[in-house]
C-alpha cells in the first residue's frame, strides 16, 4: 500500500534511550552530592531544589 505510514522504530529508541540516560546522569549526579552532604552533617541538602526534585530543576 503505497498511502501507508512507515515509522523508524530505531531512531524513536533511541531519542527514548538518550532522554533516559540524561535523566538517570541527574539523577546520579543529585545523589552523589546528598551522599557527599549527609557525610559532611549539611542538613541544607533538604532545602536544595536542585538536590531534592532533580528531574525538574532547571538547566
Amino acid at each position: 500500500m503505497s498511502g501507508m505510514i512507515q515509522a523508524d522504530a530505531t531512531a524513536s529508541f533511541a531519542a527514548v534511550a538518550r532522554r533516559l540516560a540524561d535523566r538517570a546522569g541527574k539523577i546520579a549526579a543529585a545523589h552523589a552530592e546528598m551522599r557527599a552532604l549527609k557525610t559532611r552533617g549539611d542538613e541544607s541538602r533538604w532545602r536544595r531544589a536542585d538536590l531534592v526534585w532533580p528531574l525538574f530543576a532547571k538547566g
